[in-house]
């Protein structure tokens, strides 16, 4: 759900090729033929499902970076390696199908017209699975998308090494948590209502509350939007009373930052809440999974329900803004709209202390009765 490297989400142009185009990319850059080709939904990308005719894995997605994130190819760099060597560390994340000159990525105009804009492109393997959105989630599956994040943020912390990796000092970078307080140049966006009282709300006990208590958090590098469409799962019981899953793939890495620990698990809790039929309920099992890996200290804990508060915020007023620039993608930016005003306002409505209460009794619960 990357908008651009800085705070200016309104600068990138979404790539727009044809299906017919997008084919001949393939052959072109990768050297495979394609057999079926059909468009993927994005933020600000655009992405493709592509079948080839070759042997062994033979299905792929095509990635077509936005224009301003393709200048910023340590960026894209640094991304393409952490999801090769997640998957190196038994991760479910894509490996990319090298170019015909051996690389990760290839840099393309988008026509031959002079001075078009170019798109950094690369070919994923297509990971199988139905994405969260799709499912009735369980405690079962958001304890393991818990201890997923923690798991990925643990060794991508302690073991991933890459002269790129530097990149991921996104400072300005809308997206990441500890910007919420940028909103405040496109709350415009949300026009007079009852919704802009509550984000201008979250926005000043943010700066008030969180901001201070940065410097005790603990660093870590974050996927940054393990949301309810970046996560697919498969079943793996027969059982349609009580499905059992587990996580079959890890998609979009193009919100990689350095951030906190908590931040990566509140990000989690709030793209879980989106989904579900008891949104409160959500938080405390996802919490459980994550603290199964890395406990958060009494201040992370803390800030918990602030910072799923900023990134219901900062999902919320950037769709609304980037809504009102691309109006034909409309529906796809504000598919968190649909259910994520509802849920803010009913965080509020109970209030902070309730809310906590609710997921660290819940989180507490699994220490004595924890999953095999």
């Amino acid at each position: 759900m990357s908008s651009g490297n800085d705070c200016q989400p309104q600068t990138l142009t979404k790539p727009a090729l044809g299906e017919k185009e997008a084919a001949e990319l393939v052959d072109r850059v990768f050297g495979l033929k394609v057999s079926w080709i059909g468009s993927l939904p994005s933020y600000d990308d655009q992405n493709f499902h592509v079948r080839v005719s070759a042997e062994g894995a033979d299905e792929y997605v095509l990635k077509i970076t936005n224009s301003e994130d393709s200048q910023a190819p340590d960026l894209i760099e640094a991304q393409t390696q952490a999801m090769m060597f997640l998957g190196a560390e038994g991760f479910p994340s894509a490996t990319p199908y090298l170019t015909k000159d051996g690389n990760i990525m290839s840099l393309e105009s988008a026509d031959t017209r002079p001075g078009s804009k170019k798109y950094i492109v690369r070919l994923l393997t297509y990971l199988p699975g139905t994405p969260v959105a799709k499912i009735a989630t369980n405690a079962q599956i958001l304890y393991e998308i818990g201890k997923l994040a923690a798991s990925m943020d643990k060794v991508l912390s302690e073991k991933f090494q890459h002269p790129s990796v530097k990149s991921l000092h996104r400072g300005q970078f809308i997206w990441n948590l500890a910007n919420v307080p940028l909103l405040d140049q496109y709350i415009y966006a949300l026009g007079q209502n009852k919704y802009r009282a509550v984000v201008e709300q979250v926005i000043e006990q943010f700066k008030a509350k969180v901001i201070p208590k940065l410097s005790s958090f603990r660093a870590c590098i974050n996927h940054g939007d393990l949301n309810d469409h970046n996560i697919l799962v498969d079943s793996s019981s027969a059982s349609l009373e009580n499905p059992q899953y587990r996580v079959s793939g890890i998609l979009d890495f193009s919100d990689m930052s350095y951030g906190y620990y908590v931040f990566e698990v509140a990000i989690a809790i709030m793209y879980m809440m989106i989904e579900s039929s008891d949104p409160l309920s959500v938080g405390g099992h996802v919490l459980a999974g994550f603290e199964s890996i890395v406990p958060l200290t009494a201040e992370e804990r803390g800030a918990l329900f602030l910072l799923v508060s900023g990134r219901f915020a900062q999902s919320l007023v950037i769709a609304a803004h980037t809504a009102l620039l691309y109006p034909e993608n409309k529906e796809y930016l504000t598919i968190t709209a649909k259910t994520g005003w509802k849920h803010l306002m009913t965080m509020f409505e109970v209030g902070q202390e309730a809310v906590e209460k609710m997921w660290f009794e819940t989180a507490q619960a699994y220490a004595h009765h924890a999953p095999a």
